[in-house]
């Protein structure tokens, strides 16, 4: 086992280093100026040219990524251009919104998906199972923004229960703070239910029809126990793979939820950073999530090993 989680740790350095380099190119030949879109439209090509040199834009791009990443390894990556801030802090201070928002969504997700699942796999070709996959296929189709417009509608509009948009740190209160996410984190998560439930339902089709799981039936075991401490437990590796997939895909891609209820998080960044030319902050927020991806894989695969003891690295 540490052998195993040694060599995937050492595998994050080349995986990290093709990111880097990847995100570094695309941003650098896209189309915009941070320097002009800083000095504005009036700025005079002497003005624009020193506040380039100020940046270290001027040099050339194989000179500015060594120098980027040799920060970078240090923990260092670099100062906003607009901001003026590290950019680890300006990811630091946005980043509570958006774990807290992945959090409940996945939270949100695993509640409707894994039970639901069940249901359909449990009672197979049944209304109930048709039902299932109807809302499976209903929450791959929706859009989340049109689905949270919808329920600020519905819950902030019509009803008044719950705000429409905004955060409140849980500094104020945790209450007030998931009083405020409650509608992101059901936008967030009823789509992406949906894959959750397909797996489930898959995965547990699979062992049910396992002879073992005939066998503990024919016992006479209660069929609750046959489905939840024997199909279930050995249905679980393929349905941890995609819950980790959709944490970590919900951490880097909130950005229409988070824009949406105008939330402060890490998708609210990019975006704005994007707009901005922030190369420093875009490069830094992409080196994150693509740290996340990996470390949750990781995760993942130790877990196999908590839930299957017949894996072995």
């Amino acid at each position: 086992m540490l052998a195993y989680l040694t060599g995937r740790l050492a595998a994050l350095l080349p995986v990290l280093l093709v990111v880097a380099v990847v995100v570094f190119m695309l941003i650098h030949v896209t189309p915009g100026d941070p320097a002009r879109v800083l000095l504005g439209q009036d700025a005079t090509v002497e003005q624009v040219a020193a506040l380039r040199h100020e940046m270290g834009l001027d040099r050339p791009l194989p000179l500015q990524f060594a120098l980027w990443l040799g920060r970078a390894v240090r923990g260092d990556l670099g100062l906003s251009f607009f901001l003026h801030l590290p950019v680890t802090t300006d990811i630091v201070q946005h980043a509570g919104p958006t774990t807290m928002l992945s959090l409940l969504g996945l939270g949100v997700a695993l509640v409707i998906g894994i039970p639901t699942g069940i249901v359909s796999a449990v009672f197979r070709n049944s209304w109930l199972d048709q039902a299932s996959l109807a809302l499976a296929m209903l929450g791959a189709a929706v859009p989340s923004f049109w689905l949270g417009l919808s329920l600020i509608v519905l819950f902030a509009v019509d009803l008044g229960w719950l705000p429409s948009s905004g955060y409140r740190s849980p500094g104020a209160g945790l209450g007030q703070s998931l009083h405020y996410l409650v509608l992101p984190a059901l936008a967030l998560g009823l789509p992406n239910s949906s894959l959750i439930i397909r797996f489930t339902r898959s995965s547990l089709l699979d062992v049910l029809g396992n002879d073992y799981i005939r066998t503990a039936s024919a016992k006479g075991l209660p069929r609750p126990r046959v489905i939840f401490r024997h199909a279930m437990r050995n249905a679980l590796v393929p349905i941890l793979t995609v819950v980790g997939l959709t944490f970590a895909a919900l951490m880097g891609g909130a950005v229409v939820t988070e824009t949406v209820f105008s939330l402060p998080g890490i998708g609210q960044l990019v975006v704005s950073s994007v707009l901005r030319r922030d190369y420093p902050v875009i490069q830094g927020v992409i080196l994150l999530v693509a740290t996340i991806y990996v470390l949750v894989n990781l995760a993942v695969d130790v877990l196999y090993f908590v839930v299957d003891p017949r894996v072995r690295y």
